[in-house]
């Protein structure tokens, strides 16, 4: 699939969302990266600062998302991609954090009980 609008990225990363929850669960991953495909590679590095560093113009960010699913599974991989321009960068992580904790409200909460707490306490004591 190619690279997709920041919009249609903002709806199939929801629908993603959804079809990991209930029976067919599954682990999600994002990834965010500079990118950087139309800028030469750095010289070597002077007085100890990297020039990639500090480009002389704002780079995009490159936004992944995946389902992480092998081949050998009943559900298939899902692989989505957006590229965000450096202006458009505020707006887009505000709807982003919105679809990510929409995603994310089926989590279990963590549990804290005391019994929990000591039987590991137990357990990493005697084998100490």
């Amino acid at each position: 699939m190619g690279v997709l609008t920041n919009d249609e990225f903002f709806a199939q990363l929801a629908q993603l969302f959804d079809a990991t929850k209930g029976k067919d669960h599954g682990s999600i991953f994002l990834v965010q990266k500079r990118l950087s495909y139309d800028q030469p590679l750095p010289d070597a590095p002077q007085d100890g600062a990297f020039p990639d560093t500090s480009p002389a113009s704002p780079l995009p960010i490159l936004i992944r998302a995946t389902n992480g699913k092998s081949k050998d599974r009943k559900t298939k991989r899902v692989k989505l991609s957006t590229v965000v321009t450096p202006d458009a960068l505020p707006s887009f992580f505000d709807k982003y954090s919105d679809v990510c904790k929409a995603g994310m409200t089926t989590l279990k909460p963590r549990d804290r009980s005391k019994n929990k707490r000591k039987a590991k306490k137990k357990k990493g004591g005697a084998a100490a």
